[in-house]
């Protein structure tokens, strides 16, 4: 009979997609040699990355966004589309707002820049694989130092720390447990968030709320 804590400490399964083989190699070759996961496949583009997604079935693809035949964020557009259950964390070299926001409204769950120190990037692979936000510390930056919050813009106190909750990765039911309301209220503050916010998801509620300065780095 199997042990019952073998589901614990199941792997988590990763899917690399980058053109450039040399990144690929090196990543397996990080990700290998960590007891807590398993590189199941191989990309070297969007397309070839959903076939491989299809197949293994991850819980995290590392995806890079400026490759050819189909770019990242429409193989992250397209993986929702289908129903992939499988998490996506950006890997990339580019940290514009151009770059970062159709990414995670496309419905990336992190995104990550490719010289990241080993330790964050490993970090970014298990909050990715728990399906909580997270975002490069040099990226965040990096939009609050490009945009300013719009005047007319305003969260009540309990949107604001019902934002703080979700950008910590906290369920709808651990933040209203922790604030002491009703999930259907928590869930009613999220609604308005993002309307106010214009997106449609807690991924991108926290990096839009991170780029218009509702959120600092200190909040998560």
């Amino acid at each position: 009979m199997n042990d019952p804590g073998d589901q614990a400490i199941r792997p988590i399964r990763l899917l690399i997609v980058d053109d450039h083989p040399v990144v690929r190699d090196g990543l397996r070759g990080m990700f290998t040699g960590t007891d807590d996961f398993e590189v199941v496949g191989e990309a070297a583009n969007g397309s070839e990355a959903l076939e491989q997604a299809a197949v293994f079935d991850p819980d995290v693809v590392l995806m890079d966004l400026r490759m050819p035949v189909m770019d990242g964020v429409s193989a992250i557009r397209e993986m929702a589309r289908r129903g992939l259950a499988a998490r996506v964390l950006v890997l990339t070299t580019f940290d514009s707002e151009s770059d970062v926001l159709p990414a995670v409204e496309a419905g990336a769950t992190g995104y990550m820049l490719k010289d990241a120190p080993r330790d964050e990037l490993l970090k970014a692979v298990r909050a990715a694989a728990a399906g909580q936000p997270f975002m490069s510390p040099a990226v965040v930056s990096r939009l609050m130092g490009n945009v300013r919050r719009p005047a007319h813009e305003t969260l009540t106190d309990r949107e604001q720390e019902v934002l703080v909750l979700i950008a910590r990765g906290s369920t709808n039911r651990e933040a209203a447990a922790h604030l002491f309301i009703s999930e259907a209220t928590v869930k009613t503050h999220l609604l308005h968030l993002y309307a106010k916010l214009g997106v449609n998801d807690r991924a991108a509620a926290v990096a839009t709320a991170y780029e218009r300065g509702f959120l600092t780095p200190g909040d998560d």
